[in-house]
């Protein structure tokens, strides 16, 4: 259609009687904004959730961390001096914080790895090898993340304790009982065997929605051009499975980063805080009354958690 065209029509159309701007375009102008506000409508409920219990206290905790407050100063939390990053100064010089920095740096290093490929050959099995009982078997790697906690971490304190199933079984087979719980290296490992039987489950389920969406044209088409197993799995699987293993991998660095419950239920920390994690550092530090410190640790971990996720991102995206 001509431009010469074009203006005849818009110039009959606004001579015709019709007001200017009523035609499709005023439509699809008027439904997007209707969109959006149906679309800020249903974010409000989650930004008044975020700025009450996240962004507040952030800005609390991290106003908090730049004061000498102390427990003794809740009531009056005005009364305090402003010491700046002198908190900051302070934990990071702490013998102690430095011990659970290196302990959370460690618990990452070893738990991530150990539950992403655990996660990954469990949905892999799920996916092709088994086919009988398969959603008992979803069910039962699922189950350590819905159960609770605290139940869960008393049946493995009885069952690494010195005369628990573990060291029975150990016995049985001529090798001497260990104290699990009580020894710094023994308990390091425990406390890791347990994130990785709680997380296992979550990168399963990931990985297998992952591997349920790629086609099986393609793996039928690798195949037939006699591609092995292991050859799909490298050349096939792990490419389209990128996306899958960037969200992973973030979940589990974040989720191990702010290791918190299996320190403290199985071995509150110790022995000799070879356990305790930089989450667990901070509740000890806020019950010791040590209010600033215990918000520089935790404005402290935020950081952490946010560079270590940035940087994961940047180096798992697709490459274009």
């Amino acid at each position: 259609m001509s431009v010469t065209a074009t203006r005849a029509m818009v110039t009959s159309g606004a001579s015709d009687g019709r007001p200017r701007g009523t035609g499709p375009a005023r439509r699809i102008q008027e439904g997007s904004r209707s969109e959006t506000a149906t679309a800020w409508l249903f974010l409000v409920p989650f930004l008044v959730i975020f700025v009450v219990f996240t962004a507040i206290p952030t800005i609390i905790a991290f106003g908090t961390s730049l004061t000498d407050m102390r427990a003794r100063d809740i009531r009056n939390p005005f009364d305090v001096n402003i010491t700046g990053l002198a908190s900051y100064g302070s934990i990071l010089a702490d013998p102690s914080f430095q011990r659970a920095f290196w302990n959370t740096v460690l618990f990452v290093v070893l738990c991530v790895p150990l539950s992403m490929a655990l996660g990954f050959a469990l949905a892999v099995m799920l996916n092709s090898a088994i086919r009988r009982l398969r959603t008992f078997f979803r069910a039962a790697v699922y189950a350590p993340v819905i159960t609770n906690i605290v139940a869960a971490a008393v049946i493995w304190q009885y069952a690494f304790s010195i005369s628990g199933p573990v060291n029975n079984a150990l016995s049985n087979i001529g090798i001497e009982a260990v104290n699990w719980l009580g020894q710094p290296q023994w308990a390091f490992g425990t406390v890791v065997m347990m994130g990785v039987w709680r997380t296992a489950g979550t990168c399963m389920v990931l990985f297998l929605a992952g591997l349920q969406a790629v086609p099986e044209e393609i793996y039928e088409a690798a195949q037939t051009d006699g591609a092995s197993g292991a050859r799909r799995l490298w050349s096939i699987t792990l490419p389209l499975l990128r996306p899958t293993t960037l969200l992973v991998t973030v979940l589990m660095t974040v989720s191990f980063l702010n290791i918190f419950e299996e320190p403290f239920l199985l071995t509150k920390g110790g022995p000799l805080s070879a356990t305790t994690s930089i989450a667990l550092w901070v509740y000890q530090q806020f019950g010791f009354g040590n209010i600033s410190a215990s918000m520089a640790g935790s404005v402290v971990l935020l950081i952490l958690v946010g560079v270590v996720a940035v940087i994961q991102f940047r180096m798992l995206r697709p490459k274009h």
